[in-house]
């Protein structure tokens, strides 16, 4: 089978964009129709000043959301980043094929780098080489396709090219990856932006839909979205990008067209009360099987344990294999003592 590989950063809480967009098909879609793993990179969160109880807290959080959102263990793989050494182990070595000027042209970096610089600071060194982390996430498991949206293709296209780098230096070791966009992805822009990505980082809550928010809430956050000042409900994501959000979010909350449920609407009040009643009905099994998850931890976290055995089993001879190819010295195996056999006198006495 194909093996497919996605992770999730535990920076925010999880958004009805990451739902709509990944989350849905990861348990719809993929997890049948290939070898797959599902990723909480926290150790991608620490790029940046974060609390490290919030770092724990949003990972479990993520995982039981995954899970919530019908990914099945016995169908795919979830485990956590840090769980799994051979992530660690093989962004050093690629950290030896891949080049300064490659990192220095990732646009995260230099976005980031730059606002950083306008307030005198600088940012943290990890933030400059997490690409190849990224990279090591998924060349450790021979991964074949990685569905991203358009925001993370560079990424994966540094992963291409380590791999290749290092196949052609050192024999091959590595599969060449490939990004695959989502064949069916909802685009989700900020209900208060709508020319901003729904992100989970993102300091304007009014404008996020998470995941866990309250059908209250939901509502309440949906009818105060940003419109215009157009009286009919045209879908045009150019030139009426917010009347547009609603539509694409109603049309992939009920499977409809945004094109065509525009023509259904004849006023804003309408077209948001009917949004907000299908947001909270695609969220209501998640967030009803999230609180059956939350009642049961030890499931959560048996979950995780074996996801990282598994993970690890199939990481560990890619990751060995790079370090021969390299030029490391592999470690003499420690010899079993059998039963029976003689103890070496060490000299110590009463």
């Amino acid at each position: 089978m194909t093996r497919v590989f996605s992770g999730i950063k535990p920076t925010g809480h999880l958004t009805l964009g990451n739902y709509l967009g990944a989350m849905r098909r990861w348990a719809a879609v993929d997890q049948h129709q290939s070898d797959a793993l599902f990723c909480i990179v926290d150790l991608h969160a620490l790029t940046v000043d974060h609390d490290p109880a919030r770092v724990r807290r949003l990972s479990r959080q993520a995982a039981t959301l995954l899970l919530a959102s019908g990914l099945d263990p016995q169908l795919c793989t979830v485990f956590v980043q840090s769980h799994v050494d051979e992530h660690t182990r093989l962004s050093y070595l690629l950290e030896c094929v891949a080049t300064d000027g490659e990192m220095r042209r990732m646009i995260q970096y230099k976005e980031k780098a730059a606002r950083e610089r306008v307030r005198g600071g600088s940012v943290r060194l990890s933030l400059l080489t997490y690409p190849v982390l990224m990279a090591a996430d998924i060349l450790a498991y021979r991964t074949d396709q990685v569905p991203v949206g358009d925001d993370q293709t560079q990424h994966v296209e540094l992963a291409r090219d380590t791999a290749v780098r290092f196949n052609q230096r050192y024999g091959h070791t590595f599969v060449v990856p490939r990004a695959t966009p989502p064949q069916v992805a909802a685009r989700v822009m900020n209900l208060q932006d709508p020319t901003s990505k729904m992100g989970k980082s993102d300091d304007s809550g009014p404008g996020i839909v998470y995941l866990l928010d309250e059908p209250d809430v939901v509502r309440r956050k949906i009818m105060r979205a940003v419109t215009d000042s157009a009286r009919d409900v045209v879908y045009d994501p150019e030139a009426r990008p917010g009347p547009a959000n609603l539509l694409e979010i109603l049309a992939a909350c009920t499977g409809g067209n945004p094109s065509e449920l525009s023509g259904v609407y004849e006023t804003y009040g309408a077209l948001k009360r009917d949004t907000a009643d299908a947001v909270v009905e695609v969220l209501r099994p998640v967030q009803e099987r999230h609180r059956e998850l939350c009642a049961d931890p030890g499931y959560v976290e048996g979950v995780l344990r074996d996801g990282a055995e598994r993970a690890r089993a199939m990481a560990r001879p890619t990751v060995d294999a790079a370090y021969r190819a390299i030029g490391l010295l592999p470690a003499a195996e420690a010899e079993d003592v059998g039963v029976g056999a003689a103890v070496p006198d060490i000299g110590v006495t009463a």
